[in-house]
């Protein structure tokens, strides 16, 4: 998975989205971890939130999203499990036009090298939402981690070869 480094290098702007019922920005670690990726990997952090384990508020804030034009991708932690509360996934596929079901099949390859079979309780998935990429995590740091520098990083990466998401990314909304 080689980066060319005669490409010039081209920021996503991407927005971070925590799903937590408990979490503030003072102990939100994942959604840390995550933007601080973000931004070390040289990518513009478009925003990042906070909300509660509610469909009707992921999609909201989601939608508002997908609707700037100042945000090309947005990558959520939490939510992804199988409890009641868990609801990341619905949000997300309601929001979706077309969904990519290698990222959770990846995701959840890299995660068992981690966690064992355990990784089976993740419903982590990735889509596009009329023109924007959207990234299910699960809300724990090693997953964040796993998600970020196994498949995202190098998928939002212009450079990656022999492909990458961004070089669809102005052909996404093609009819």
């Amino acid at each position: 998975m080689p980066i060319d480094e005669s490409r010039p290098f081209r920021p996503v702007r991407i927005a971070v989205l925590t799903i937590s019922d408990t979490r503030t920005l003072a102990d939100d670690r994942s959604g840390e971890t995550l933007a601080a990726r973000v931004e070390a990997a040289g990518h513009v952090l478009a925003d990042r939130r906070i909300v509660k384990d509610e469909t009707d508020t992921i999609i909201e804030t989601m939608a508002g999203w997908v609707d700037d034009p100042h945000v090309d991708c947005i990558i959520s932690t939490g939510g992804t499990g199988i409890t009641g509360r868990d609801v990341t996934p619905e949000a997300v596929e309601a929001l979706c036009d077309k969904l990519i079901p290698g990222f959770g099949e990846l995701f959840r390859m890299l995660s068992y090298q981690s966690i064992g079979t355990s990784t089976m309780q993740s419903r982590a998935l990735g889509g596009i939402a009329r023109g924007t990429f959207i990234f299910a995590l699960p809300g724990s740091t090693g997953a964040v981690k796993d998600g970020w520098d196994g498949i995202l990083s190098l998928q939002l990466d212009n450079r990656h070869t022999p492909c990458n998401l961004v070089e669809l990314m102005p052909r996404l909304t093609e009819r």
